[in-house]
C-alpha cells in the first residue's frame, strides 16, 4: 500500500474535471437539475478514475528502461548517453522521462517527454560535455506513465546509481591520429623528406645515384659490387620527449568552460599518442612547488594507460611555480637530449625574465619548446570598434598585452628556445604541428 501512495500522481486533467462537477454542484443549489448532472458526472469521474489506476497497475513491469553511458567521460567533448526505453503495456501511454544526472552539469529539468505505443521500444540520445576531471554521479530515471485517460500517473524508478570517472579527452584521439599522419599536420614550409646522411639510425646500403651524399659512400660494399654503394639513413626514431606540465596559479585562468591546465592535460594526452606511433618515447611530469607525476618516457604498450591515469589525478595547488626545482630535477634526472614540451603561460615580459635564465639552462642540453596561451579575449576586445573613449584606453591596453606576447616569442627565439603561441581551443593541433615540424628537422 505504502508503494501505491508513493508511485501514485493525480494529473491536471482530473482536477478541472473535479472542478467542473464541483462548480455544477454549487450551481445545484439554485438549478435543482444541475444537481442531478453533476452527480452523475462525480459518478463516472470515480468509475474512470479507478479504471485509469487499474490500467496502469494491473501489469508490475508495464514499463522498462535501460541507460547506456561509456565507460568514462571525455574531458572537454560531448558524451553520449543512450536510453533505450519498452512499453510493456497494452495501450499506448504517454511518458515523461526526468534524468538525474550528476550535480556538476547543474541541469534540474532534463525532461523527455514521448509517446509510446503497445510494445514499442524507443532510443533516445543525449550528449552531457564535462568541463572538470573528476568523479560524476547519475542518479535514477524517473519514468512518470499515464494511460490514454491522463487521469493519474504512474512512477517508475529505473536505471540504478552509477559512478563515472572524467578523464583527459581521449575521444580526439583519433582525429589527430589522422592529421599526424597525413601531409596536412605539417607547416606550410616545412617539407618532411627522408633525411639521407645526417641521422643516426641506419637503414640499408643501396646503389649511388646523382644526388646522394658522396660523404655516405660504403667503401666495402664498394669494392665487393665493383660499383658505388652508399649508406642510407632514416629518421632517428626511439628519441625522449616529455611533455611538462606547470599546475601554479598561472594555470587556472577559464576559457570555455575549461581551465588552461585542462587545455594543456588534454593536449599532453593526444600528443603522447602521437609520440609513440611515431616510435618515440613519450613521458611526463608536472611541476609548480615540487615535480610530481613523474613518468619516465618509454615506449611499451601500457605507457598510455600509465599517463592517462596520472593526468586524470593531476590538481593545482595555486602556487607560484618553481623553474629552479625543475631545472635542477631534470638536470640530474634526464641525462639523454630530449624535447621537453613546457606547458605554461606568460603573460608579461617581466614574468618570462623572472625563469628565463631556468629556460635557456634547459636549453643548453635538451631542445626546450614552450607552449603558452593567446588570451582571446583580449583579441576580441581589439577587434572591437571602439565608440568612446574608454573604449579608446581599453582597446590600446589590449594591444599592449598582445605586443608583449609576441616580444616573449622574439625573446625566446633569441636564446634558441622553441615556442608555440596559441589560443586553448587550438592548442592540441598547434603543438602537434610543431612537434612534427621539430621532428621533420631532425633537431632532436
Amino acid at each position: 500500500m505504502k508503494h501505491f501512495y508513493n508511485t501514485l500522481f493525480l494529473n491536471n486533467r482530473f482536477f478541472y474535471f473535479l472542478g467542473t462537477v464541483s462548480v455544477l454542484f454549487v450551481v445545484g443549489f439554485f438549478v435543482p437539475i444541475f444537481f442531478e448532472v453533476s452527480k452523475v458526472l462525480l459518478f463516472i469521474l470515480s468509475v474512470l478514475f479507478f479504471v485509469d489506476v487499474f490500467l496502469l497497475y494491473n501489469t508490475k513491469k508495464g514499463i522498462s528502461l535501460e541507460r547506456i553511458l561509456p565507460e568514462r567521460f571525455s574531458n572537454g567533448d560531448l558524451n553520449k548517453v543512450t536510453l533505450k526505453i519498452k512499453n510493456n503495456y497494452k495501450f499506448t501511454n504517454h511518458v515523461s522521462i526526468i534524468e538525474e544526472v550528476p550535480f556538476q552539469f547543474q541541469k534540474r529539468d532534463f525532461i523527455f517527454p514521448l509517446l509510446i505505443a503497445s510494445k514499442e521500444e524507443k532510443i533516445l540520445f543525449y550528449d552531457l560535455k564535462p568541463s572538470e576531471r573528476g568523479v560524476y554521479n547519475f542518479g535514477n530515471s524517473n519514468i512518470y506513465v499515464s494511460s490514454p485517460l491522463q487521469l493519474v500517473t504512474k512512477k517508475y524508478i529505473l536505471a540504478e546509481e552509477k559512478e563515472l570517472k572524467c578523464y583527459p579527452s581521449f575521444l580526439r584521439l583519433r582525429e589527430f591520429d589522422f592529421k599526424a599522419f597525413t601531409n596536412d599536420a605539417i607547416s606550410y614550409g616545412t617539407k618532411k623528406v627522408r633525411r639521407i646522411g645526417h641521422s643516426l639510425e641506419f637503414e640499408q646500403i643501396k646503389e649511388y645515384v646523382s644526388g646522394d651524399d658522396i660523404r655516405t659512400l660504403n667503401w666495402k660494399a664498394t669494392a665487393k659490387r665493383n660499383q658505388l654503394m652508399v649508406n642510407q639513413y632514416v629518421e632517428e626514431k626511439s628519441q625522449p620527449v616529455y611533455n611538462i606540465i606547470d599546475k601554479g596559479r598561472a594555470m587556472q585562468m577559464q576559457f570555455n568552460e575549461l581551465s588552461l591546465l585542462d587545455y594543456a592535460i588534454n593536449a599532453t594526452l593526444a600528443i603522447s599518442n602521437i609520440i609513440l606511433r611515431k616510435q618515440d618515447k613519450a613521458g611526463m611530469l608536472s611541476f609548480s612547488k615540487s615535480l610530481e607525476d613523474w613518468i619516465v618516457a618509454e615506449k611499451r604498450n601500457s605507457q598510455m594507460s600509465l599517463i592517462s591515469e596520472a593526468l586524470h589525478n593531476l590538481k593545482t595547488d595555486f602556487s607560484e611555480s618553481d623553474f629552479s626545482t625543475l631545472y635542477s630535477v631534470i638536470k640530474r634526472k634526464i641525462t639523454h637530449r630530449s624535447l621537453l614540451i613546457i606547458y605554461t603561460n606568460f603573460e608579461t615580459m617581466d614574468g618570462l625574465n623572472r625563469q628565463l635564465s631556468y629556460l635557456r639552462a634547459l636549453a643548453k642540453n635538451h631542445l626546450v619548446l614552450v607552449v603558452f596561451f593567446k588570451n582571446t579575449e583580449l583579441q576580441s576586445l581589439i577587434n572591437t570598434e571602439a565608440e568612446n573613449v574608454q573604449e579608446v584606453y581599453d582597446s590600446i591596453i589590449a594591444e599592449k598585452f598582445m605586443y608583449e606576447k609576441i616580444s616573449i616569442v622574439n625573446e625566446l627565439k633569441k636564446y634558441g628556445i622553441q615556442s608555440v603561441l596559441t589560443s586553448p581551443e587550438n592548442l592540441t593541433g598547434d603543438t602537434l604541428h610543431k612537434y612534427l615540424e621539430l621532428k621533420s628537422r631532425g633537431l632532436f
